[in-house]
């Protein structure tokens, strides 16, 4: 079994573990009935449409 021959130095390991919290964005897709950004494979929140059939009504806020 291969063993290191010297320690790995604080810099090498921070350097090496600041990769696991370096946050991605989530994509966002344009809906093609209102145009407005949606999370995809996800009901638009907008105007309720996925795959081109309205799944939720959606009321407008007031």
């Amino acid at each position: 079994m291969a063993v290191p021959k010297r320690k790995p130095s604080h810099s090498r390991q921070r350097m090496r573990r600041a990769q696991n919290s370096v946050l991605k964005l989530p994509q966002l897709g344009i809906c093609p009935q209102c145009a407005a950004p949606y999370l995809p494979h996800r009901v638009c929140p907008s105007c309720g449409y996925y795959k081109g059939r309205q799944v939720v009504t959606v009321s407008p806020l007031g």
